[in-house]
């Protein structure tokens, strides 16, 4: 892109030493003004550094804003009343962030005269794609600047060598190569590369944060009970919290009881694999919790139906599609089959495992009456099983005989 192509720019700014370097080469090679948007995602950073490190580097326009209501409400929770795993194990911690980031990029851009967006995803990754799909998806006009994919800064030894010559600070303890990286929210921690890159070699545990390790966790099992309105969780041992609030709590039960942890190899959209380590406490429990109240919810057929549809809305979600037509399709059936998910479950958390143990719901499909190993009065008449099974058999006895005969009918 033309170094004159951009007049305005808002940046994605974390405050660290990758962001902050963007900051200052945007400004010399676009020669463009620079916003800067941090977002509280629940990382559990103090963001005031940024904010000052941003006024520090010449920055008029900042935004420092608290999204930790908005990330869980309007992009976690309906993500899990999907039971979206990607690969059948992956909650897409990192994954449903970025679409809100690059969200409120094109807000904040349309409401300050940007023209252009910038990010400090690498071209090796993934969120690159989640990235730019969000914000063509938003603002189809929109330039986009990925300097990963065009400086020349490609080792940390040349990004400190670019801050010390354009007096960019950098604190002491920043300055050492960190062991692997990490992305946090409130939904999840992920580390990958350096000394994570041999996936034959089990993590240290250095690289686990959220959790302690399930053998140091309580002797004794925590049993709570969450409670759940139209799919989505609304109260834990009947106290009624925020969105944020809930999973925050939901987070302390399973760091305590070491729940959460898992080492991937994964496949990346971009075409590579790559292992990842990741923290899902508190997803981890509502992922079993909401498939306990779904258990005695959810009809049969459309509890396997939505199982179907399950892999393709996770993927769509890890390889950026979020604001797509297809996720949105998806994501109106999902609600749909949600109208009747209220109800109450009990988990039981003990040393890495979350345990459904009990389950309640207004609107339970489940009939005591007809499953009772007592005399149900009538309810079921067994004779009934013989017809239905013989219609079933049909096409079975059909083949084998037409087998017998030679492949003949």
């Amino acid at each position: 892109m033309p170094a004159n192509a951009v007049k305005k720019v808002v940046l994605a700014y974390s405050g660290g030493l990758d962001t902050s370097v963007i900051l200052r080469w945007l400004q010399t090679t676009y020669r463009c003004e620079v916003v800067t948007f941090t977002a509280d995602l629940g990382q559990g950073e103090e963001l005031a550094p940024a904010r000052r490190k941003a006024e520090m580097l010449g920055i008029k326009e900042i935004f420092v804003e608290d999204l930790r209501e908005t990330f869980v409400r309007d992009f976690v929770f309906p993500m899990f009343r999907a039971n979206a795993l990607y690969e059948g194990q992956y909650l897409l911690g990192t994954s449903i962030a970025r679409p809100l980031i690059a969200q409120r990029q094109i807000e904040i851009a349309e409401q300050t005269g940007a023209d252009a967006v910038a990010h400090g995803a690498t071209g090796k990754g993934n969120d690159q794609v989640r990235f730019e799909l969000s914000y063509y998806a938003l603002k189809p006009e929109i330039k986009i600047i990925a300097p990963w994919r065009e400086w020349d800064l490609t080792s940390r030894t040349k990004l400190l060598e670019f801050a010390e010559a354009h007096q960019i600070p950098i604190a002491r303890d920043k300055r050492g190569e960190a062991p692997f990286s990490v992305d946090a929210n409130l939904l999840h921690s992920s580390s990958e590369g350096k000394i994570l890159e041999d996936p034959a070699v089990e993590a240290d545990e250095i690289v686990y944060q959220r959790t302690i390790r399930p053998e140091d966790a309580p002797d004794r099992a925590t049993v709570i009970s969450i409670d759940f309105a139209h799919g989505d969780p609304v109260a834990i041992d009947g106290e009624r919290l925020s969105p944020a609030a809930l999973l925050t709590k939901l987070n302390e039960c399973g760091r305590a009881n070491g729940i959460g942890r898992l080492d991937l190899v994964e496949n990346r959209f971009v075409g590579m694999k790559s292992r990842g380590v990741y923290e899902t406490p508190g997803g981890t429990i509502l992922l079993a919790a909401h498939r306990g109240i779904e258990s005695i919810t959810l009809d049969r057929e459309a509890a396997h139906l939505k199982d179907q549809l399950m892999p393709r809305y996770a993927e769509l979600i890890y390889c950026g599609f979020w604001f797509s037509p297809e996720r949105r399709m998806l994501q109106a059936a999902i609600d749909e089959s949600q109208k009747s998910v209220t109800g109450r479950v009990r988990v039981k958390l003990y040393k890495g495992n979350v345990n459904v143990v009990g389950r309640e719901s207004p609107h339970s499909l489940y009939s005591m009456k007809h499953v009772t190993f007592e005399d149900d009065q009538g309810a079921y008449d067994q004779v009934d099983a013989q017809g239905f099974i013989k219609l079933n058999a049909l096409r079975l006895r059909l083949g084998a005989m037409a087998g017998r005969r030679g492949g003949s009918l």
